[in-house]
């Protein structure tokens, strides 16, 4: 049966940043918000910010029990209704140089940046196929562009374009529209996270690390510590969030921020040329 309202979404990462904005502008538009938390205080914040439309659920996208878990509470409480949409923003930014970053850590970033993604959109496509919902993956332009230092997460948000590009088609017959936002720069706690846990790993780099890579290094926490101040606010990709599930006809693709829209172009730019440009910032320490 049907439910009043217009309809029920799913956020994954809500606790903070563009998950946490994305929940609850989502929330005010009238939408039934499942906000997808690991901590229960997190979950308690959020409520006490928004309406009683809604609800934190624990999920953790590397955990296949709590998937599962999600999944079965969002179908319980929907009472045979399907979803509007499924908002795919939980990511985590693992930094460094690719030449001594360990594995493993290649290994998480997947895990959590594409792997979590997908398997989240398998848990959920069985309630989106009941009401024609939408799928809205939160990419970035680093998935078009990779800078140094960032060639992990990058390579995970590459991959997102394509499993977007792939479902998109997948699951046209079914007339279930699927977008990915391609941001910028944005002003989330992201930054600290990724400069804390690229220190862990320095520390415990052989000597050659800061050697070959210690300018780039200082120009990229530079970069990465503008970003926590100058960013745009997650509020604004919230805003694209919400037309990419409400628009008649969505747009495969949201390019946000005009330093995203500088590095599409960029792109397209002969692939040497790009590389000058950007040994060239190195070089001047990032001004």
């Amino acid at each position: 049966m049907k439910r009043a309202g217009r309809g029920a979404v799913v956020v994954t990462g809500a606790s903070k940043g563009i998950g946490r904005a994305t929940a609850l502008r989502l929330d005010r538009a009238g939408f039934r918000v499942y906000a997808g938390v690991r901590r229960p205080e997190d979950g308690e914040a959020l409520r006490r910010e928004a309406s009683d439309r809604l609800a934190p659920i624990r999920l953790d996208v590397t955990d296949p029990d709590s998937i599962a878990g999600a999944a079965d509470r969002v179908a319980e409480r929907e009472g045979g209704a399907g979803l509007a949409g499924l908002v795919n923003n939980a990511g985590i930014a693992v930094a460094g140089p690719l030449e001594f970053l360990p594995p493993e850590e290649l290994r998480r970033q997947f895990e959590v940046n594409v792997i979590g993604q997908v398997a989240v959109t398998q848990a959920f496509l069985p309630l989106l196929r009941r009401d024609a919902g939408r799928i809205v993956f939160v990419g970035s332009i680093s998935g078009l562009l990779a800078l140094p230092l960032s060639g992990a997460y990058a390579a995970s948000k590459h991959a997102l374009e394509a499993v977007a590009d792939a479902l998109r088609i997948e699951l046209s017959p079914w007339g279930i529209h699927v977008s990915i936002l391609e941001p910028g720069v944005i002003a989330t706690p992201i930054w600290e996270t990724s400069l804390a846990a690229a220190d862990r790993l320095l520390a415990h780099a052989p000597a050659e690390a800061f050697e070959y890579y210690g300018d780039a290094i200082e120009v990229g926490r530079e970069t990465a510590l503008r970003g926590t101040r100058a960013g745009l606010p997650p509020e604004d990709v919230a805003e694209v969030v919400l037309h990419a599930l409400t628009a008649r006809r969505p747009k495969t693709r949201y390019l946000v921020g005009a330093d995203a829209r500088l590095r599409a172009t960029l792109r397209h730019l002969p692939d040497r040329v790009r590389d000058r440009l950007i040994l060239r910032r190195l070089r001047k320490g990032g001004r």
